[in-house]
């Protein structure tokens, strides 16, 4: 009997101990840098520790993405009890964490690896799904399929307090970064495709918490059961507004709400709340 597939992510999935107990989740740490002191993310730095730190920094911290040898441990590790391992990360447009994996699957080449660039930072919505149809016993390239599937699913949409943190770290244009400082405006945008889109520029957290409802239910059909993981950047009171309408205008099937970590903290920066949601309708039609 062939071993069942394990699955292995990045520490941008924000999966808590117990989560990674109960699916037994392979974890490859990214690392944030304030000055010469490295932290694994998850691993030696809490996300506590990390906003009170980003809060008094005068030089904002850097990231870097795992090392190929990374990789290669947590693969050969898993290679060598037999299973095949499905690879699950957040955007390679974001972050170089694709490219290790893949430098490490061409260092294993017995190994049955696939990866799944998730072109998103949503990648912790796809890891239970994964998870739970891998216990199930799903083969490896049916379950790439199914996981690149639901990928293909998920909206998302969030609000920044500024793009301060985006532009400095390159991810957005210096121009929208002075544009949004001058007008003091809640940019709402997405990151789906891999790279940040602006889709409006609220005026207050209220209006910017219209906008992404607006958004889902222009993506949601009728009462189709939705997963939603509502996340934030150490600014947790729009985070739970924007939960408790979620929970009150859609049927929910999954409401959760998670605190984004050191990583995506250094490239969004603290105030950022938004959410990723995709319907069950729409990625196991023939279920309805």
């Amino acid at each position: 009997m062939t071993n069942k597939v394990k699955i292995v992510t990045d520490s941008t999935a924000y999966l808590s101990p117990e989560e990674v107990a109960r699916y037994d989740i392979g974890v490859v740490p990214l690392k944030v840098i304030f000055g010469s002191d490295v932290y694994s993310e998850g691993v030696n730095i809490t996300n506590e520790e990390f906003y009170r730190r980003l809060a008094k920094a005068r030089k904002l911290p850097t990231t870097s993405a795992p090392s190929t040898g990374d990789f290669t441990r947590v693969y050969g590790e898993l290679a060598q009890r037999g299973h095949p391992i499905l690879s699950i990360h957040i955007s390679s447009k974001l972050s170089g964490t694709v490219n290790s994996a893949t430098a490490a699957r061409g260092e294993l080449p017995q190994a049955q690896i696939e990866i799944v660039d998730s072109l998103s930072i949503a990648v912790r919505m796809l890891i239970a799904p994964a998870a739970e149809a891998a216990e199930r016993g799903q083969p490896l390239p049916q379950l790439k399929a199914s996981i690149e599937k639901l990928n293909a699913c998920i909206g998302d949409a969030g609000a920044l307090s500024t793009l301060e943190y985006l532009w400095k770290g390159g991810r957005i244009g210096g121009a929208k970064a002075l544009l949004g400082t001058l007008l003091r405006i809640k940019p709402v945008l997405s990151f789906a495709g891999g790279e940040v889109k602006i889709l409006a520029k609220a005026r207050t957290t209220g209006r910017a918490i219209e906008y992404i409802l607006e958004l889902m239910k222009g993506r949601i059909k009728g009462s189709t059961p939705i997963h939603v993981a509502v996340v934030h950047t150490h600014v947790i009171e729009p985070a739970l507004a924007l939960k408790k309408e979620v929970q009150a205008g859609f049927n929910c099937a999954e409401l959760e709400l998670i605190e984004l970590g050191p990583v995506l903290g250094t490239h969004i920066g603290p105030g950022f709340f938004g959410l990723g949601f995709y319907s069950e309708q729409e990625w196991q039609p023939n279920q309805y």
